[in-house]
């Protein structure tokens, strides 16, 4: 334990000094690694190029030996040797087998021999460097004329020029490695920012953004590198939670609207049946019984229809896993009007087209046409007609009748819940004051929509628009039961 509680303080400061960014770390890291492969590699260029400068003198030396060596055999000899045939050698002796030495160059003359090494027969080239006062380090080259025992050896070469010395070139490829290790570092950091520039930007977006407002959206820059794809999943993610937020919103408003629906609907009802039923236990003699309970019972039905409406309104916004299959438009159309043929006020002319087939859950769309049917019904003068048709991709059905109509400025709101008018015909009685509102949720649910105009014979016409449906082959009539909202996106598919 003590330990480690001191080495933490030192972790600690090692850490204070490490880079905190990353451009700051990726600068560190490359000129590192600058560091390891410059350094050693300008060692090694020193030393290669001191050593070829070396081997260039040398050389030189080794050719003016070898043509002073040639000119001696042939006979040609001057003395004072003249060394203009190789200008970086200076320094030339004919030095005898005795020791004596028998030409020279100006620069060497009456001087004793510079060296008492004699290349060998065996060997006859040798390289050596002596320093002799006033000629200083001489680089030579020891040449041996000819293999016989009496034979001269000339020696050529020339002083060690003081430009080649260790450290000029140390300090020249020292400069050299440090200015390629600072331009790397400097190349790492502009390189890192400009390419960290979109994260910085990406989260100056997010540090913006807060629950409230989920609309915005971070840049996302051009490119398929890794930057990019975070951009990209960046913004599916909060697309993803702004759909969910307004999901949940719009659940929330379902919920809150469904408590104001029927705490407003229901209390009228309510009220009307305590008053009845308090009048009738305060005049028990003066009440009409059959009528109190013919009274009561409607208002009980009413509450009942409010209720049952109320709950599918809520089950159709909902969640709940339903099963979808193919519904043949044309003959439920065929199917609900014979069957209401005998209660219906007003006749109901048809005109369908066969084979328009949608998705949907059947009993949904029953209830779609029950719900216009009835509102037709009770606005209509003297008939109903109901059409089927296609449409493009879509499958239409018109229910019109020819009744008082509908204002223009009231075509969208009387499809919103308990909407009442001024008008007569918006004024329903028996009704719950749902319909409209149920059936403009079902269509919604299953990819359609609905509007209202105004019909051919004066009255008014809904319009409802579904998807046409076509299966697949070897493809079964029926859907696995899922959530019902999500349809409308695979009817889009058709």
């Amino acid at each position: 334990m003590r330990s480690s509680l001191f080495r933490h303080p030192r972790s600690l400061r090692a850490f204070h000094w490490a880079p905190r960014s990353i451009r700051g770390r990726v600068t560190a890291l490359v000129a590192l690694l600058s560091m390891l492969l410059l350094i050693p590699s300008g060692v090694l260029a020193g030393m290669v190029t001191r050593q070829e400068l070396a081997d260039a003198g040398w050389l030189d030396a080794r050719r003016a030996a070898d043509l002073m060596a040639a000119a001696d055999r042939a006979g040609r000899l001057t003395d004072p040797v003249v060394t203009s045939s190789v200008p970086m050698v200076n320094v030339i002796q004919v030095v005898g087998p005795d020791g004596r030495v028998r030409a020279a160059s100006p620069d060497a003359a009456g001087l004793p021999a510079l060296s008492t090494v004699r290349p060998t027969a065996a060997d006859p080239q040798r390289d050596l460097q002596v320093c002799r006062a006033p000629l200083g380090c001489v680089r030579l080259s020891a040449v041996r004329v000819t293999p016989a025992a009496g034979s001269n050896v000339i020696y050529a070469g020339g002083p060690v020029h003081p430009g080649i010395k260790t450290g000029v070139f140390d300090a020249l490829f020292a400069v050299q490695v440090l200015a390629l290790i600072a331009l790397a570092a400097w190349a790492a950091w502009k390189i890192t920012g400009r390419t960290l520039r979109p994260v910085e930007a990406i989260r100056a977006e997010l540090a913006a953004t807060n629950v409230n407002d989920l609309s915005s959206r971070v840049p996302e820059p051009q490119g398929d590198d890794e930057i990019a794809r975070l951009a990209r999943t960046i913004n599916g993610t909060l697309e993803r939670l702004e759909n969910a937020k307004g999901r949940m919103e719009r659940a929330l408003a379902a919920q809150r609207q469904f408590a104001s629906d029927a705490s407003h609907e229901l209390r009228t009802p309510v009220a009307g049946l305590r008053a009845q039923l308090e009048e009738a236990r305060l005049h028990p003699a003066d009440t009409d019984l059959p009528a109190l309970l013919d009274r009561t019972l409607s208002d009980v039905d009413r509450l009942q229809d409010i209720m049952a409406d109320l709950l599918l309104l809520a089950k159709i916004g909902g969640d709940t896993p339903l099963e979808v299959c193919e519904v043949d438009l044309a003959e439920t159309v065929r199917m609900e009007v014979g069957r209401r043929t005998a209660t219906d006020r007003v006749p109901v002319e048809l005109r369908l087209a066969r084979g328009t087939v949608v998705m949907g859950v059947g009993t949904q769309i029953t209830r779609v046409l029950t719900n216009l049917l009835n509102n037709a019904q009770r606005h209509a003068a003297r008939g109903v007609q109901v059409e089927v048709r296609h449409n493009g991709r879509y499958a239409e059905l018109l229910v019109s009748d020819d009744g008082d109509g509908i204002a223009e400025a009231d075509r969208e709101r009387i499809f919103e819940r308990f909407t009442r008018l001024d008008a007569s015909r918006c004024r329903d009685s028996g009704g719950s004051g749902l319909g409209l509102a149920i059936v403009r949720d079902i269509v919604r649910a299953h990819g359609g929509s609905i509007e209202a105009g105004a019909a051919d014979t004066g009255g008014a016409r809904f319009t409802v628009r579904l998807p046409l449906y076509h299966r697949p082959p070897g493809a079964s009539p029926c859907a696995p039961a899922t959530t019902h909202r999500p349809m409308a996106p695979a009817f889009a598919a058709h």
